[in-house]
């Protein structure tokens, strides 16, 4: 059952394929922030995934982040998600990243809960 409070904490390593460089919204071999913001979503996927109806799965709508920090190659990153509110099939999350540092980013992503048959159906 979804409950205000689910979170989820999703984990890489800065490696040569999540550089800014690699990514192409850079160049210098630092963690990307696109990869920053995938991860972010991982965890938010996450943190609900076991508590949706059958056939249901989420999508990602909006991000709202900061990345504030870079990030070195063969540095550990994690990225959390909770999920602050429930609106329906609308599902808020608080995001936030870190390394061994400290925070990287932080921000506000929003997933739709939908059917999967009937979403799929639409790509036809």
């Amino acid at each position: 059952m979804l409950q205000i409070g689910l979170s989820h904490t999703s984990t890489t390593t800065v490696n040569n394929t999540n550089t800014a460089r690699t990514y192409g919204s850079g160049g210098l071999d630092v963690f990307a922030t696109p990869a920053m913001i995938g991860l972010m979503e991982n965890a938010a996927m996450t943190a609900v995934e076991n508590d949706l109806p059958d056939g249901s799965s989420t999508v990602g709508a909006h991000i709202s982040t900061s990345h504030i920090k870079p990030s070195k190659l063969g540095t550990t990153i994690k990225a959390t998600a909770i999920l602050e509110e429930i609106d329906g099939r609308k599902l808020t999350f608080k995001v936030s990243a870190c390394d061994d540092d400290g925070l990287i980013g932080e921000g506000t992503h929003i997933r739709y809960i939908v059917d999967i048959e009937r979403f799929m159906a639409k790509l036809k």
